[in-house]
């Protein structure tokens, strides 16, 4: 598959970090699973990998932490 962004490089399996704002306060989730353009490096989340993601980030939310650096954990 070809990026829909850059136009020009291939999209493979991989991992990024992907980072969040949200009320004021930053999330990083590291090694998230990924296709990953091997151009420019955007990143395109399987709908279940999404739905990890928001629930990560809701939980680290609720701790109170201005910052948080995360592993991704899949269900």
């Amino acid at each position: 598959m070809k990026c829909v962004i850059c136009k020009s490089g291939d999209v493979q399996a991989g991992t990024t970090t992907f980072t969040v704002e949200r009320d004021g306060r930053t999330y990083v989730l590291r090694q998230v699973p990924a296709r990953v353009c091997t151009q420019c490096g955007e990143a395109y989340f399987e709908a279940e990998v999404t739905k990890q993601i928001l629930e990560q980030v809701e939980q680290a939310s609720r701790s109170g932490a201005e910052v948080a650096v995360l592993h991704y954990q899949a269900a």
